[in-house]
């Protein structure tokens, strides 16, 4: 029945490869939600750093756990309350902030880098400090899905 599925979406969502980051989606959301984080990714990541940079969409995805349309964390007022949404502005936030850390030299890692901006520690918005787990989360999801 999987084979089926994942014939079906990749006829259907014009899917490039069937990857881990990819199948943790599905697993995780559905194939309607697959197919709205392949259109986040195509749309806002360049195709030279999809590879890289998609498992790490998907692992914040895991990370955030969020509930209906919060499901990447994204809280900024702008962000509608959808899957796609959040997923195109957690792909646009990761792709720029890939940018700005070549840009800076690659020094450290870049889910660090990341973190640092996405999720930082200490932010008014974490009243529990949930957000210093942030980093050690999405790498334990990254080494999953890559």
């Amino acid at each position: 029945m999987r084979f089926f599925v994942a014939l079906l979406l990749a006829l259907t969502c014009n899917a490039q490869t069937w990857d881990a980051a990819r199948d943790a989606i599905l697993s995780k959301d559905g194939g309607t939600r697959c197919c709205q984080f392949d259109d986040a990714v195509r749309v806002n990541i360049r195709p030279e750093c999809r590879k890289a940079l998609a498992p790490i969409v998907a692992a914040i995805r895991y990370a955030e756990n969020g509930g209906k349309g919060r499901e990447y964390g994204i809280l900024h007022p702008r962000v509608k309350p959808t899957y796609r949404s959040q997923a195109g502005w957690c792909a646009a936030t990761v792709q720029k902030n890939y940018d700005r850390w070549t840009k800076a030299g690659k020094r450290g890692a870049f889910v660090v880098f990341l973190g640092r901006r996405y999720c930082p520690v200490g932010a008014e918005n974490d009243p529990q400090g949930l957000n210093r787990h942030w980093i050690k989360n999405v790498r334990h999801y990254v080494s999953r899905f890559k």
